[in-house]
């Protein structure tokens, strides 16, 4: 195998991927950090039908700020895991406001005051039952 990037899919949108050595060296870590990386949880590359890792772009972003963080700011391993769930629920969680604000301009656009609801009434209904007879 070649240490080149390999191309998910062909056409306009491109996704590189790189084999751990390549990773490695653009992380600036040895291709073992990057398994124990791995092992506990922190950067996951995908993998290859043959149990290969392959990691993205996205992947070496990450091993990059898992390094500033330990080497920079002296993070433990479950401080960065740690940092790193709580950066991917905030993203998800923008996701979502993105996604409702877009359902809420849709749900704006579409307002037709002629089909409101009737307003409800504020008349008294006296009900006496029946007498028997």
């Amino acid at each position: 195998m070649s240490d080149n990037p390999k191309s998910a899919s062909g056409g306009a949108s491109r996704a590189e991927f790189f084999m751990i050595s390549v990773a490695a060296q653009l992380a600036g870590m040895h291709a073992q950090t990057l398994r124990t990386y791995d092992r506990l949880g922190l950067v996951t590359p995908q993998r290859t039908s043959g149990g290969g890792r392959r990691y993205s772009a996205r992947d070496v972003e990450l091993l990059r700020e898992v390094q500033r963080l330990s080497q920079d700011e002296g993070v433990n391993l479950a401080g960065i895991k740690r940092i790193i769930e709580l950066t991917n629920q905030v993203e998800a969680l923008q996701q979502r406001v993105e996604e409702m604000s877009a359902e809420l301009e849709q749900l704006r656009a579409g307002y037709r005051p002629d089909l409101s609801p009737p307003q409800r009434s504020t008349a008294l209904v006296v009900w006496q039952p029946r007498h028997r007879r």
